[in-house]
């Protein structure tokens, strides 16, 4: 496994996390094994957040904690909040204390390595968000802090705000899912591709120093599916197996790979719940795409490169 610095914290985090967004589904045995199963592969790093499973993923995983002394301390916890159900997003300084202190009680656990605001709040009031971020430092109940979903120009704001560095931003990003570097490669063209949706994101980031987290690394669209053998994504499955073939690898692997060769130094979270998957994207880490090889996949993912 390979090892990041997440945002500058000074966290050793690997370059594969796990994504418990599944794990409510598990009994007490399958969640021990693949937490266990994690750890054996080098993954240190699991991203939670408080509206997965209604928090029953949380408390899942928070009696896996009480249960186990010293189980906590060999790993990065992460969470997330500002979604409220019913799809209302809020980034109060009321309900991010007060959401932060829920997760922490699920997950049975003193303090948060790092928080992150799970959306964009269109009512967010970045010296809220920062006086939040404050007084959770100050409790010792964060040590670090980032987002979810933010555009560039919505980072930079609450940055200047909060007067500290966003650590994280999580986003989607895969090969069938990557305007935010299709938007690059189109830069100066009249192609629909080199539009901005994002506020150039991806270049905000590697600017602060913010490390981006790649969520559904395997899927198209938000609820598209996996592109992996599916019969729309033809070429790109084909270009995915000869590499795996070539790497001894998945395919899988080949495609969380393509997501690690990026200069920005992302992370990858994969949000499985099934042990071999999480081993085969693991597996992935260890694959250094070539510059040929990485625009290839770009292309056969439908593409256009100018």
């Amino acid at each position: 496994m390979n090892y990041l610095d997440l945002g500058g914290s000074g966290l050793r985090v690997s370059a594969v996390g796990l994504g418990c967004m599944r794990i409510a589904s598990l009994t007490a045995a399958q969640l021990d094994r693949h937490v266990h199963g994690a750890l054996e592969l080098g993954v240190n790093f699991f991203d939670h957040a408080d509206i997965y499973g209604k928090g029953a993923c949380e408390e899942s995983f928070g009696r896996l904690l009480a249960s186990q002394p010293g189980l906590r301390q060999r790993m990065v916890l992460q969470s997330k909040c500002g979604i409220r159900p019913g799809v209302c997003y809020d980034l109060s300084k009321e309900y991010i204390l007060e959401a932060a202190e829920a997760s922490l009680r699920r997950l049975r656990t003193d303090h948060l390595d790092v928080l992150l605001l799970h959306r964009p709040d269109a009512l967010m009031e970045p010296d809220e968000v920062a006086e939040a971020f404050r007084l959770l430092r100050a409790e010792g109940k964060a040590l670090h802090f980032g987002v979810s979903n933010f555009s560039g120009p919505q980072l930079r704001l609450l940055q200047r705000a909060v007067g500290e560095p966003l650590r994280v931003n999580q986003l989607q990003f895969s090969l069938a899912h990557c305007g935010m570097v299709r938007q690059g490669v189109s830069a100066n063209t009249l192609f629909d591709d080199g539009l901005d949706r994002d506020g150039g994101v991806l270049d905000e980031c590697r600017l602060a120093g913010t490390t981006i987290q790649a969520w559904s690394p395997l899927q198209f669209g938000m609820f598209g599916g996996v592109f992996l053998d599916h019969p729309d994504w033809p070429e790109l499955n084909e270009a995915l197996a000869r590499l795996a073939a070539q790497y001894g690898v998945s395919k899988a692997a080949i495609a969380a790979a393509w997501v690690l060769r990026h200069p920005a130094g992302m992370q990858v979270i994969a949000g499985t719940a099934s042990p071999a998957h999480l081993a085969e994207l693991c597996a992935g880490a260890q694959v250094r795409l070539t510059r040929p090889e990485w625009y290839e996949l770009y292309r056969a993912a439908g593409n256009r490169q100018p």
